[in-house]
């Protein structure tokens, strides 16, 4: 395979551009960590780690899919190798079957409530990149598609999911609004033109507040989370700083500016990142 070909793979996993993983693995290692009451079985974060990786790069391939006949109308995305034609779409969902068929295979290697639960993850990850087609809210089927490895991790570490799981799966769900609203105001006016449905399109003049609302929903959430499962001061000083970034990420897109709302969704890693280490010191 020629390097110019290699790379065109690469940008087609988004493998260039890790942040997607990055948001996917931070609530990842939030339910690992609290499932096992501090650092979960190396064999079972292997197997979550590497499924991050298949997972996320098997969903940029089928959302660029679903999107190779738009892509080429939206200035971020009109380079992207599906769209161009540098990469054919049947080599593109083999690709993407392979990186499936990659994550059943160690979730296999799981006991069977994990196995069972994978199915969810595997429907969320096919279905989302239509979603823009269907809803002003593709965004709410993104969080749960994130979010899903929560009740995943607790599954197979305790061999249950108990309610405080499905807490922290929906303050994900709720972060992921929040985050990729910030990402869909950069293609607001692009999406419009193209008839692509987003959150920030249906919120409008109200995307702020209505962000601002799914950010105070994520943080109860994780308050609560914090006492479901009797976390301590270093958990809730993390959520703390964590509020502190999400009012510097209002900040930024108070002008709308789609540079500055960028910047605040790459941002959000480093949200992720403290509510982690806050877990993991706590339950040090």
């Amino acid at each position: 395979m020629s390097s110019y070909l290699q790379n065109r793979y690469i940008q087609l996993m988004r493998l260039d551009k890790p942040i997607g993983i990055l948001l996917l693995l931070w609530p990842t290692l939030w339910g690992l960590w609290i499932a096992a009451d501090g650092v979960p079985p190396l064999y079972i974060l292997l197997v979550f780690s590497l499924g991050v990786l298949f997972m996320r790069s098997a969903g940029c391939i089928i959302n660029d899919y679903a999107d190779r006949k738009v892509d080429k109308f939206v200035a971020r995305t009109a380079h992207r190798p599906l769209t161009t034609g540098a990469i054919s779409s049947r080599s593109a969902l083999l690709l993407f079957t392979l990186l499936l068929l990659l994550s059943f295979g160690l979730v296999l290697t799981l006991n069977t409530l994990t196995i069972q639960l994978s199915l969810g993850a595997l429907i969320l990850a096919t279905i989302y990149p239509f979603m823009k087609r269907y809803t002003n809210l593709p965004q709410i089927f993104l969080g749960a598609a994130f979010g899903w490895a929560i009740p995943m991790a607790f599954a197979a570490i305790k061999g249950e999911v108990p309610a405080g799981a499905w807490l922290l799966f929906f303050a994900t769900l709720c972060w992921a609004v929040v985050y990729d609203t910030m990402y869909a105001m950069v293609d607001r006016e692009d999406d419009l033109k193209i008839g692509v449905k987003s959150s920030a399109i249906l919120f409008g003049r109200l995307d702020r507040q209505m962000i601002g609302l799914f950010q105070l929903m994520m943080f109860l959430l994780l308050l609560q989370v914090g006492r479901e499962f009797a976390l301590g001061y270093i958990y809730y000083s993390g959520v703390g700083v964590g509020a502190l970034f999400a009012i510097y990420h209002q900040w930024l897109i108070r002008e709308r500016d789609p540079k500055l709302c960028f910047k605040a969704f790459l941002h959000n890693h480093w949200l992720g990142m403290t509510i982690f280490l806050a877990i993991a010191l706590d339950l040090h």
